[in-house]
């Protein structure tokens, strides 16, 4: 009898443990497929059939939402997706704004976030809210980094500044205003507009009043494009610089020749047949490209490669946290949370992740290259 029962207790637990071990990972996915972000968020949608449907043994199912580009539907979407779908993870939204106002519901439910966005502002500072949040964009601070040394180089004295009027371009005021202090470089006008703004004369025209050296434009998708070509078409001449907001095939098709001999500094995505085979990261971004390309039908812009890139982080992650709970549990998810804090080394399309404690973002110099647009195309700036 004593036999019996020892073997019905192995079994139940033989049991419980296939149960766990064949539970359905469940990711939730926002994106702005639509409205007026729909160049950042529709890469980012398409990238959907692209991420991993397997991790360790587990299955992974993915909930796809758009919000059409609206930061209240970001918040509803999320809440839907965390009482209604129970998911484990979310990747999204889109749009640095509807991040912002999504972070602290994430947080609350105890659910990791995987924001593709380009503000730092949704894991800096860190804090107990930011814990949740992991970002697959290069922080700000490593961007300009690599802009104000080539300025310095270029013996750019004063700067002009225009940023959109949200989370993306107040972070860049901040990063720029320290990196500006510490090259010796006065910034001379620092103006703001809003994204679904049709004209940034009177903005364009006081910076063209205060004569700049160089001009930094910080905004995100297509929004980058008309402070550029407002300025041209007024015939400032100085030097542009642009965010990684820019990255993306529309900036040059809108911008033509107006946006010619532009500097920024991106992802390698843009310029991948320059990078050496040594690059830890040409092969991932190759072979994303090319399925992404069998797809869709075109090549995705950079945005589409941070969606991809959290699938990537998830397939490590998760693994280490089914070895100690059951996915849709509060225990696996802190678990996840905790095993995406401990990503080492992990090559994506957009560099290396190395994320810690005090870094959800977790890119080092090998997350961003220095580019130039020359004769309608993006080419690698050679110092």
């Amino acid at each position: 009898m004593l036999f019996k029962k020892a073997v019905s207790t192995l079994l139940l637990s033989a049991a419980v443990s296939a149960s766990i071990a064949q539970a359905d990972v469940k990711v939730g996915v926002i994106t702005s497929s639509t409205g007026p972000i729909a160049m950042v968020g529709l890469p980012q949608k398409n990238s959907v059939p692209l991420l991993p449907r397997e991790a360790g043994g587990q299955t992974i199912t993915y909930f796809d939402l758009d919000d059409a580009s609206d930061p209240t539907a970001s918040v509803k979407a999320l809440k839907k997706l965390i009482s209604e779908d129970k998911v484990d993870a979310i990747i999204g939204p889109s749009g640095s704004p509807n991040a912002m106002g999504v972070i602290q519901f994430a947080a609350e439910a105890g659910v990791p976030l995987l924001a593709p966005v380009g503000t730092a502002a949704v894991v800096l500072p860190m804090n107990d809210v930011k814990k949740w949040v992991f970002k697959t964009t290069q922080n700000d601070d490593l961007i300009a980094k690599a802009l104000f040394a080539n300025m310095q180089k270029k013996g750019v004295k004063t700067l002009g500044l225009i940023g959109t009027a949200d989370p993306y371009g107040e972070n860049w005021a901040k990063v720029t205003s320290a990196l500006a202090a510490e090259h010796n470089i006065k910034v001379v006008a620092n103006e703001r507009f809003q994204r679904q703004d049709t004209s940034v004369t009177g903005q364009s025209l006081k910076i063209l009043t205060t004569r700049p050296d160089a001009v930094l434009i910080a905004a995100p998708g297509t929004s980058a494009v008309m402070p550029q070509t407002t300025l041209f078409d007024q015939g400032y001449r100085g030097q542009i610089y642009q965010t990684h907001g820019a990255a993306l095939p529309d900036y040059l098709k809108l911008g033509g020749k107006k946006v010619e001999g532009t500097i920024l500094a991106a992802s390698l995505m843009l310029v991948l047949d320059e990078v050496p085979d040594s690059n830890p990261s040409k092969k991932i971004a190759s072979d994303y490209i090319a399925a992404y390309e069998k797809l869709n039908g075109s090549k995705p812009a950079t945005f589409g490669a941070n969606t991809f890139d959290a699938g990537l982080l998830l397939q490590a992650a998760i693994p280490v946290a089914a070895a100690k709970a059951s996915p849709g549990t509060p225990e696996f998810r802190l678990a996840l949370r905790d095993a995406l804090e401990q990503t080492r080394e992990l090559a994506g399309t957009q560099g290396v992740y190395n994320m810690t404690a005090t870094d959800h973002s977790g890119f080092d110099e090998r997350g961003r290259e220095l580019i130039q647009v020359r004769n309608g195309a993006w080419t690698l700036l050679k110092d």
